[in-house]
Protein backbone atom coordinates (compact mmCIF):
# COMPACT_ATOMS: atom_id res chain seq x y z
CA UNK A 1 0.00 0.00 0.00
CA UNK A 2 1.42 3.53 -1.13
CA UNK A 3 0.68 7.00 -0.11
CA UNK A 4 0.56 7.91 -3.15
CA UNK A 5 1.48 6.02 -6.19
CA UNK A 6 2.25 8.24 -9.41
CA UNK A 7 3.51 5.36 -11.52
CA UNK A 8 0.79 3.34 -11.30
CA UNK A 9 -1.48 6.50 -11.85
CA UNK A 10 -0.06 7.48 -14.79
CA UNK A 11 1.05 3.93 -16.82
CA UNK A 12 -2.06 3.89 -19.08
CA UNK A 13 -1.55 7.20 -20.36
CA UNK A 14 2.77 6.88 -20.00
CA UNK A 15 2.83 5.93 -24.06
CA UNK A 16 1.31 9.07 -25.05
CA UNK A 17 2.98 10.94 -22.66
CA UNK A 18 6.28 10.06 -23.87
CA UNK A 19 5.82 10.13 -27.80
CA UNK A 20 4.81 14.22 -27.18
CA UNK A 21 8.02 14.27 -25.17
CA UNK A 22 9.80 12.97 -28.30
CA UNK A 23 8.61 15.16 -30.34
CA UNK A 24 9.09 17.98 -28.33
CA UNK A 25 12.78 17.11 -28.33
CA UNK A 26 12.90 16.25 -31.94
CA UNK A 27 11.51 19.81 -32.67
CA UNK A 28 13.78 21.55 -30.13
CA UNK A 29 10.88 22.99 -28.65
CA UNK A 30 11.40 23.64 -25.23
CA UNK A 31 10.92 27.07 -24.30
CA UNK A 32 7.83 28.45 -23.62
CA UNK A 33 6.60 26.35 -27.42
CA UNK A 34 3.63 24.80 -29.20
CA UNK A 35 2.47 22.56 -26.01
CA UNK A 36 2.59 25.43 -23.52
CA UNK A 37 0.39 28.07 -24.98
CA UNK A 38 -2.47 24.93 -25.36
CA UNK A 39 -1.81 23.63 -22.06
CA UNK A 40 -2.40 27.15 -21.07
CA UNK A 41 -5.75 27.37 -22.94
CA UNK A 42 -6.61 24.46 -21.89
CA UNK A 43 -6.17 24.81 -18.20
CA UNK A 44 -8.38 28.55 -18.58
CA UNK A 45 -10.64 27.17 -20.00
CA UNK A 46 -10.92 24.37 -17.19
CA UNK A 47 -10.83 26.85 -14.72
CA UNK A 48 -13.63 28.76 -16.43
CA UNK A 49 -10.86 31.67 -16.76
CA UNK A 50 -9.84 33.74 -19.57
CA UNK A 51 -6.09 33.47 -19.43
CA UNK A 52 -3.59 31.18 -18.05
CA UNK A 53 -0.04 31.70 -17.64
CA UNK A 54 2.91 29.06 -17.16
CA UNK A 55 5.19 29.40 -14.50
CA UNK A 56 8.40 27.57 -13.08
CA UNK A 57 6.70 26.57 -9.84
CA UNK A 58 3.34 27.19 -7.47
CA UNK A 59 5.75 29.97 -5.44
CA UNK A 60 6.37 31.85 -8.28
CA UNK A 61 2.71 32.01 -9.23
CA UNK A 62 2.17 33.80 -5.87
CA UNK A 63 5.12 35.93 -5.79
CA UNK A 64 4.04 37.19 -9.54
CA UNK A 65 0.73 37.42 -8.75
CA UNK A 66 1.48 39.75 -5.83
CA UNK A 67 3.30 41.70 -7.95
CA UNK A 68 0.94 42.28 -10.46
CA UNK A 69 -1.07 43.80 -8.10
CA UNK A 70 1.32 47.00 -7.73
CA UNK A 71 0.73 47.36 -4.41
CA UNK A 72 2.37 50.30 -2.01
CA UNK A 73 5.50 49.09 0.00
CA UNK A 74 4.11 47.23 3.44
CA UNK A 75 0.76 47.49 2.61
CA UNK A 76 -1.32 44.64 4.57
CA UNK A 77 -2.23 40.64 3.59
CA UNK A 78 -3.83 38.72 4.75
CA UNK A 79 -3.83 35.19 5.16
CA UNK A 80 -4.32 31.83 7.00
CA UNK A 81 -1.88 30.82 9.83
CA UNK A 82 -2.42 27.47 8.47
CA UNK A 83 -0.78 26.56 5.23
CA UNK A 84 2.45 25.74 3.17
CA UNK A 85 5.30 28.35 3.65
CA UNK A 86 4.78 29.69 -0.06
CA UNK A 87 2.12 31.36 0.97
CA UNK A 88 3.87 33.65 3.34
CA UNK A 89 7.38 34.14 1.74
CA UNK A 90 5.61 35.08 -1.06
CA UNK A 91 4.41 37.63 0.47
CA UNK A 92 7.48 38.72 2.62
CA UNK A 93 9.72 38.83 -1.14
CA UNK A 94 7.19 41.44 -2.47
CA UNK A 95 7.63 43.53 0.65
CA UNK A 96 4.38 43.59 2.14
CA UNK A 97 2.76 42.98 5.46
CA UNK A 98 2.01 39.38 6.13
CA UNK A 99 -0.99 39.48 8.88
CA UNK A 100 -2.22 36.13 9.81
CA UNK A 101 -5.81 34.82 10.39
CA UNK A 102 -7.09 31.67 11.95
CA UNK A 103 -8.61 28.87 10.09
CA UNK A 104 -11.94 27.74 11.16
CA UNK A 105 -12.59 25.19 13.76
CA UNK A 106 -12.35 21.89 12.70
CA UNK A 107 -11.65 22.73 9.18
CA UNK A 108 -8.59 23.11 6.77
CA UNK A 109 -9.69 26.87 5.46
CA UNK A 110 -9.43 30.27 6.91
CA UNK A 111 -11.87 31.90 9.10
CA UNK A 112 -14.19 34.61 7.10
CA UNK A 113 -15.21 35.62 10.50
CA UNK A 114 -11.48 36.64 11.56
CA UNK A 115 -10.97 37.91 8.97
CA UNK A 116 -13.55 40.55 9.15
CA UNK A 117 -11.94 41.50 12.28
CA UNK A 118 -7.86 41.72 11.06
CA UNK A 119 -9.06 44.16 8.01
CA UNK A 120 -7.57 47.65 8.24
CA UNK A 121 -7.34 50.89 6.59
CA UNK A 122 -3.47 49.23 5.25
CA UNK A 123 -5.45 45.71 4.06
CA UNK A 124 -4.66 45.41 0.02
CA UNK A 125 -4.55 42.10 -0.50
CA UNK A 126 -6.51 38.67 0.76
CA UNK A 127 -4.80 35.69 -0.10
CA UNK A 128 -7.15 32.31 0.07
CA UNK A 129 -5.66 28.97 0.82
CA UNK A 130 -8.09 26.00 -0.11
CA UNK A 131 -5.94 23.91 1.83
CA UNK A 132 -6.25 20.29 1.16
CA UNK A 133 -8.47 20.71 -2.02
CA UNK A 134 -11.34 22.63 0.60
CA UNK A 135 -12.74 25.68 -1.35
CA UNK A 136 -12.57 28.61 0.55
CA UNK A 137 -15.94 30.74 1.67
CA UNK A 138 -15.31 33.04 -1.31
CA UNK A 139 -19.16 34.26 -1.45
CA UNK A 140 -19.28 34.92 2.18
CA UNK A 141 -15.58 37.01 1.92
CA UNK A 142 -17.22 39.19 -1.25
CA UNK A 143 -20.37 40.24 1.04
CA UNK A 144 -17.60 41.64 3.65
CA UNK A 145 -15.48 43.34 1.06
CA UNK A 146 -18.22 45.08 -0.35
CA UNK A 147 -17.33 48.74 -1.52
CA UNK A 148 -13.72 47.74 0.15
CA UNK A 149 -10.74 48.08 -2.59
CA UNK A 150 -9.25 44.79 -1.53
CA UNK A 151 -7.81 42.48 -4.05
CA UNK A 152 -8.05 38.74 -3.74
CA UNK A 153 -5.62 35.81 -4.93
CA UNK A 154 -6.37 32.46 -4.58
CA UNK A 155 -3.75 29.69 -3.36
CA UNK A 156 -5.44 27.07 -5.39
CA UNK A 157 -2.20 24.76 -5.22
CA UNK A 158 -4.29 22.26 -3.64
CA UNK A 159 -7.08 22.66 -5.11
CA UNK A 160 -7.50 21.62 -8.92
CA UNK A 161 -11.29 20.65 -9.37
CA UNK A 162 -12.73 22.21 -6.55
CA UNK A 163 -15.68 25.07 -6.46
CA UNK A 164 -17.16 26.93 -4.25
CA UNK A 165 -19.87 25.21 -2.67
CA UNK A 166 -21.57 27.68 -0.60
CA UNK A 167 -21.54 30.09 -3.55
CA UNK A 168 -25.27 29.86 -5.82
CA UNK A 169 -23.11 29.74 -9.02
CA UNK A 170 -21.08 26.96 -7.38
CA UNK A 171 -17.73 28.91 -8.66
CA UNK A 172 -14.80 27.20 -9.45
CA UNK A 173 -11.39 27.56 -7.90
CA UNK A 174 -9.58 29.40 -10.35
CA UNK A 175 -12.68 32.02 -11.38
CA UNK A 176 -12.95 33.86 -7.53
CA UNK A 177 -10.58 35.82 -7.32
CA UNK A 178 -8.59 38.59 -9.54
CA UNK A 179 -6.03 36.03 -9.93
CA UNK A 180 -5.61 32.08 -8.75
CA UNK A 181 -2.22 30.62 -8.63
CA UNK A 182 -1.74 26.37 -8.82
CA UNK A 183 1.17 24.47 -8.19
CA UNK A 184 2.09 21.55 -10.09
CA UNK A 185 4.40 19.81 -8.29
CA UNK A 186 4.28 15.74 -8.78
CA UNK A 187 2.15 14.42 -5.90
CA UNK A 188 -0.89 17.08 -6.53
CA UNK A 189 -4.22 16.47 -7.93
CA UNK A 190 -2.59 17.90 -11.37
CA UNK A 191 1.09 17.05 -11.56
CA UNK A 192 4.02 17.38 -13.51
CA UNK A 193 7.14 15.40 -13.49
CA UNK A 194 9.09 17.96 -12.01
CA UNK A 195 8.31 21.81 -10.90
CA UNK A 196 5.88 23.38 -12.64
CA UNK A 197 2.72 26.44 -11.68
CA UNK A 198 0.83 28.61 -13.08
CA UNK A 199 -1.51 32.16 -12.54
CA UNK A 200 -5.28 31.53 -13.97
CA UNK A 201 -6.99 35.69 -14.00
CA UNK A 202 -9.65 37.56 -16.25
CA UNK A 203 -8.03 40.69 -15.83
CA UNK A 204 -5.93 41.25 -19.44
CA UNK A 205 -3.90 43.42 -17.40
CA UNK A 206 -2.25 41.37 -15.17
CA UNK A 207 -2.35 38.74 -17.92
CA UNK A 208 -0.01 41.12 -19.79
CA UNK A 209 2.32 42.16 -16.92
CA UNK A 210 2.89 38.38 -15.96
CA UNK A 211 3.48 37.02 -19.26
CA UNK A 212 6.30 39.47 -19.30
CA UNK A 213 7.43 39.63 -15.77
CA UNK A 214 7.69 35.88 -16.20
CA UNK A 215 10.45 35.82 -19.01
CA UNK A 216 12.96 38.64 -17.38
CA UNK A 217 10.29 41.03 -18.54
CA UNK A 218 10.49 40.41 -22.13
CA UNK A 219 8.03 39.32 -24.53
CA UNK A 220 10.26 39.70 -27.68
CA UNK A 221 13.42 38.54 -27.18
CA UNK A 222 16.08 41.01 -26.09
CA UNK A 223 13.68 43.67 -25.37
CA UNK A 224 12.61 44.43 -21.67
CA UNK A 225 10.11 46.13 -20.38
CA UNK A 226 10.81 44.97 -16.77
CA UNK A 227 12.91 43.82 -13.88
CA UNK A 228 12.06 40.68 -14.21
CA UNK A 229 12.28 37.21 -13.63
CA UNK A 230 13.10 33.57 -15.09
CA UNK A 231 10.15 31.57 -13.78
CA UNK A 232 8.87 29.28 -17.09
CA UNK A 233 7.08 26.63 -17.56
CA UNK A 234 9.01 24.47 -19.97
CA UNK A 235 6.87 22.48 -22.91
CA UNK A 236 7.93 18.81 -21.79
CA UNK A 237 5.91 19.87 -18.43
CA UNK A 238 3.31 21.81 -20.29
CA UNK A 239 2.95 18.11 -22.47
CA UNK A 240 2.67 15.99 -19.38
CA UNK A 241 0.33 18.57 -17.67
CA UNK A 242 -1.81 18.43 -21.07
CA UNK A 243 -2.11 14.94 -20.92
CA UNK A 244 -3.26 14.06 -17.75
CA UNK A 245 -5.75 17.36 -17.41
CA UNK A 246 -8.25 14.94 -19.47
CA UNK A 247 -8.28 12.71 -16.31
CA UNK A 248 -7.95 14.75 -13.37
CA UNK A 249 -11.76 14.94 -12.74
CA UNK A 250 -11.63 11.41 -13.03
CA UNK A 251 -9.07 11.18 -10.00
CA UNK A 252 -10.82 13.63 -8.14
CA UNK A 253 -13.77 11.59 -8.55
CA UNK A 254 -11.87 8.95 -6.84
CA UNK A 255 -10.13 10.53 -4.10
CA UNK A 256 -13.88 11.80 -3.38
CA UNK A 257 -15.03 8.22 -3.01
CA UNK A 258 -12.17 7.43 -0.28
CA UNK A 259 -12.86 9.77 1.55
CA UNK A 260 -16.88 9.28 1.52
CA UNK A 261 -15.65 6.05 2.58
CA UNK A 262 -13.33 7.35 5.54
CA UNK A 263 -16.48 9.75 6.49
CA UNK A 264 -18.28 6.76 6.86
CA UNK A 265 -16.35 3.83 8.37
CA UNK A 266 -14.38 5.92 10.88
CA UNK A 267 -15.84 5.55 14.17
CA UNK A 268 -13.13 5.88 16.82
CA UNK A 269 -13.94 8.40 19.71
CA UNK A 270 -10.26 9.16 19.63
CA UNK A 271 -10.03 10.21 15.93
CA UNK A 272 -11.66 12.96 14.56
CA UNK A 273 -12.47 13.97 11.32
CA UNK A 274 -12.70 17.33 9.46
CA UNK A 275 -15.68 19.66 8.41
CA UNK A 276 -15.19 19.19 4.16
CA UNK A 277 -17.67 20.17 1.79
CA UNK A 278 -19.34 18.00 -1.02
CA UNK A 279 -16.68 20.29 -3.53
CA UNK A 280 -13.71 19.03 -1.77
CA UNK A 281 -11.11 17.18 -4.13
CA UNK A 282 -8.75 16.01 -1.16
CA UNK A 283 -5.65 16.77 -2.01
CA UNK A 284 -5.30 15.05 1.12
CA UNK A 285 -7.55 13.79 4.08
CA UNK A 286 -6.24 14.83 7.43
CA UNK A 287 -7.64 13.66 10.82
CA UNK A 288 -6.95 14.96 14.44
CA UNK A 289 -6.61 13.19 17.42
CA UNK A 290 -5.61 14.05 20.57
CA UNK A 291 -2.56 11.20 20.94
CA UNK A 292 -0.47 12.03 17.51
CA UNK A 293 2.56 10.76 18.34
CA UNK A 294 0.82 7.71 19.57
CA UNK A 295 -1.22 7.55 16.48
CA UNK A 296 1.31 7.89 13.97
CA UNK A 297 3.17 5.42 15.72
CA UNK A 298 0.47 2.74 15.96
CA UNK A 299 -0.37 3.63 11.67
CA UNK A 300 3.52 2.88 11.48
CA UNK A 301 3.69 -0.48 13.33
CA UNK A 302 0.21 -1.47 11.04
CA UNK A 303 2.16 -0.31 7.98
CA UNK A 304 -0.16 2.27 7.11
CA UNK A 305 1.52 5.24 5.23
CA UNK A 306 0.67 8.55 6.50
CA UNK A 307 2.15 11.91 6.01
CA UNK A 308 1.47 15.47 7.92
CA UNK A 309 0.28 18.45 5.64
CA UNK A 310 1.96 20.87 7.94
CA UNK A 311 3.93 19.71 11.25
CA UNK A 312 4.07 23.95 12.38
CA UNK A 313 1.43 26.92 11.66
CA UNK A 314 3.57 29.77 9.89
CA UNK A 315 3.92 31.52 13.01
CA UNK A 316 6.07 28.91 14.48
CA UNK A 317 8.64 28.48 11.77
CA UNK A 318 11.77 29.25 13.30
CA UNK A 319 12.67 32.06 10.49
CA UNK A 320 9.87 34.41 11.27
CA UNK A 321 9.01 33.53 14.38
CA UNK A 322 9.72 36.98 15.45
CA UNK A 323 7.72 38.77 13.30
CA UNK A 324 4.81 36.77 14.66
CA UNK A 325 5.55 36.81 18.32
CA UNK A 326 3.09 36.06 21.05
CA UNK A 327 0.51 35.27 18.58
CA UNK A 328 -1.22 32.61 18.61
CA UNK A 329 -3.78 31.06 16.03
CA UNK A 330 -5.35 27.78 18.45
CA UNK A 331 -7.10 25.94 15.39
CA UNK A 332 -4.27 26.09 13.44
CA UNK A 333 -1.89 25.01 15.87
CA UNK A 334 -4.67 22.01 16.84
CA UNK A 335 -4.85 21.08 13.27
CA UNK A 336 -1.00 21.33 12.34
CA UNK A 337 0.14 19.14 15.73
CA UNK A 338 -2.61 16.65 15.99
CA UNK A 339 -3.11 16.23 12.31
CA UNK A 340 -2.24 13.15 10.47
CA UNK A 341 -2.98 12.62 6.49
CA UNK A 342 -4.18 9.09 5.64
CA UNK A 343 -3.38 7.35 2.25
CA UNK A 344 -5.54 9.35 -0.47
CA UNK A 345 -4.03 7.30 -3.31
CA UNK A 346 -6.75 7.56 -6.28
CA UNK A 347 -5.71 3.54 -7.00
CA UNK A 348 -6.55 2.43 -3.45
CA UNK A 349 -8.95 -0.39 -3.45
CA UNK A 350 -11.78 -0.79 -1.24
CA UNK A 351 -10.41 -3.61 0.56
CA UNK A 352 -7.75 -1.28 1.29
CA UNK A 353 -9.53 1.15 2.79
CA UNK A 354 -12.01 -1.07 5.17
CA UNK A 355 -8.16 -2.75 6.12
CA UNK A 356 -7.03 1.38 6.98
CA UNK A 357 -10.13 2.13 8.62
CA UNK A 358 -10.76 -0.94 10.57
CA UNK A 359 -7.36 -0.48 12.34
CA UNK A 360 -7.72 3.13 12.83
CA UNK A 361 -11.22 1.75 15.00
CA UNK A 362 -9.15 -0.29 17.15
CA UNK A 363 -6.80 2.03 17.86
CA UNK A 364 -6.92 3.56 21.57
Amino acid sequence: MKFLDLYSQDKPILNIINKDINKIIINSDFILGKKTREFEQEFARYCNSKFAIGCGNGTDALYMAIKALNLPQRSEVILPAMTWCSTLFAVIQAGLKPILVDIEKNSPTISIDEIKKKITKKTKLIILVHLYGESCKFSKLKKILKNKNIKIIEDAAQAHGSYDVSSKKKLKVGSMGDMACFSFYPGKNLGAYGDGGAIVTNNKKYYDFIVKFRNMGSKIKHEHELIGINSRLDSIQASILLNKLKYLDYFNKKRKFIAKLYNELITNKYVSKLNYSSSCVYHQYVVITSKPKKFRNYLKLNKIPFGRHYPEPLNNLKVVKKMFRNKKYKNSEILAHNGTSLPINPLLRKKDILKICNIINKFS
